[in-house]
């Protein structure tokens, strides 16, 4: 009789896991497709701000810096600040700053309230990443890989829908409108949030990282950060000059924002085939393969025609941001101490700081050398994460080895 009673508390406990395992993956989705895409619309607003404020391509690398930069040194702070709220408040307290930093922007009458209101939206947005990846870490523990390889899938959803549809109101609206408009957008994300999220705090499922302390080594992480860390540089220095290379082949906004769209889709569907080529192959290989053909990709875009070009790109944006799909996933393999989820803001500061300030430096060398010269220095970072990627043999097979004890 005993038996049968626990036999049938299991019964009902499984849907009532299996629910709120789905709602933190369903909440995580939806807040990181709003903050990515926040990010990323800003690509469709540089030219309109080097139009309206006479900036050159440093200078726009920098404005644009002050919300990535923002959100990337703020990630270790945000995030212990953060961790005495529930993650369900936290996500939903970050999207409403961030959204907040739009109504700043949209408000503003001149450069310094547009600066101001990406500082805010930055600040905002530093606390999404290591939130949401802790959300889904716990609620899935040794199983995370693959929903955490979900929840940065939906990031790319943000990326491909947030640009074309800023550069569909452009042709209609002022840009200030516009950003209004986003506002508004972050505003219903942030009630969704609080509908959606568990409202009581998860109790973590045990994860791979706890298992692989002993395996797991700072140098291992250390390199994993380094790697992608190069690997957003790359990405950045990509999209800063896509739009102006574009232009150049004779496209306009509109193709901007389609361009972008083909990027971000192409990437959507690279985080899931780069997903299960890690898998399969291992997280070393599919790394290399990835970056050498985002490099070919990259120099390939120079000589082609707009046509030609906006055919590749779905193609470059597998590579381009598929690889981030195989890193992300590997954090818990080498957190160190098994901390998942200072390990997850320390890796966010990294690639995120990385995205902050290699544009600035892609920027400034194309002022001097010319946007050829830039692209081809993109491809060339992203050749120089294979040496450091081959290093990682090491630490990724003793945690694994010490996870299989």
């Amino acid at each position: 009789m005993s038996r049968t009673l626990d036999i049938d508390r299991s019964d009902r406990a499984l849907p009532e896991a299996t629910t709120t395992q789905r709602r933190s993956l369903g909440g995580a989705c939806i807040a990181h497709a709003l903050h990515d895409g926040y990010t990323d619309l800003l690509y469709v607003l540089l030219p309109v701000w080097q139009a309206e404020f006479g900036l050159s391509y440093a200078g726009l690398a920098a404005l644009r810096s002050l919300y990535y930069g923002t959100m990337g040194g703020l990630q270790v702070p945000a995030d212990r600040i953060a961790a005495r709220l529930s993650i369900r408040a936290a996500l939903a307290l970050s999207t409403l700053v961030a959204a907040a930093g739009f109504v700043v922007m949209g408000l503003s009458g001149g450069l310094f309230g547009l600066c101001a209101g990406l500082v805010l939206a930055g600040i905002g947005s530093s606390i999404q990443h290591p939130r949401a990846s802790l959300l889904v870490s716990d609620a899935y523990g040794r199983a995370a890989r693959g929903p955490l390889g979900i929840y940065n899938f939906a990031g790319d959803i943000g990326k491909a829908t947030f640009p074309v549809a800023v550069a569909l109101l452009l042709g209609v609206l002022a840009w200030r409108p516009v950003a209004g408009l986003m506002a508004l957008v972050g505003l219903v994300a942030a009630v969704t949030l609080v509908a959606v999220l568990p409202r009581r705090p998860l109790v973590p499922a045990p994860t791979r990282a706890a298992k692989s302390v002993a395996g797991s080594s700072r140098t291992g992480f250390t390199l994993l950060m380094a790697v992608g860390a190069l690997d957003t540089a790359t990405r950045m220095g990509t999209l800063l000059f896509l739009p102006f290379l574009l232009e150049a082949k004779g496209g306009t906004g509109t193709t901007t924002g389609l361009a972008l769209a083909l990027v971000f889709a192409g990437g959507a569907f690279g985080k899931a085939a780069c997903g299960w080529l890690g898998e399969r192959v291992g997280v070393v290989r599919s790394v290399v393969v990835t970056e050498a053909i985002t490099a070919l990709l990259v120099v390939a875009l120079l000589p082609l025609p707009l046509v030609p070009t906006l055919v590749l790109l779905p193609a470059l944006g597998i590579a381009l941001n598929g690889t981030s799909s195989v890193l992300y996933g590997t954090v818990p393999d080498l957190a160190p101490r098994g901390d998942t989820g200072r390990a997850f803001a320390l890796f966010y500061t990294a690639v995120i700081g990385s995205g902050g300030i290699a544009p600035i430096a892609y920027g400034a060398f194309a002022d001097r050398a010319g946007e050829t010269a830039g692209l081809l220095a993109a491809a060339a970072t992203a050749l120089a994460t294979v040496p450091l990627v081959l290093a990682l043999r090491g630490p990724l097979k003793a945690a694994q080895t010490h996870t299989q004890e």
